[in-house]
């Protein structure tokens, strides 16, 4: 009544080298692709990108301020 071990059989995939059409369906209607992918999630763009840009902005005017600090 123990176990019995079973023997399986490895499944491998792999391209073959003589395949030219890998990748055709990547490059296909791409900004077509792009398009659709930033108007479905322009808000989390915007939410994303907002505070990195607003950091960027702030850092520059910091930096900025601080060179012409001496003048006045």
């Amino acid at each position: 009544m123990g176990k019995q071990p079973v023997r399986m059989k490895a499944v491998v995939y792999a391209l073959s080298p003589f395949q030219q059409k890998v990748m055709t369906g990547l490059w296909k209607d791409l900004p077509e692709k792009i398009h659709h992918k930033v108007s479905e999630n322009w808000i989390s763009a915007s939410l994303l990108l907002t505070p990195v840009l607003g950091t960027y902005w702030y850092a520059q005017h910091y930096r900025e301020k601080e060179k012409l600090e001496h003048r006045y």
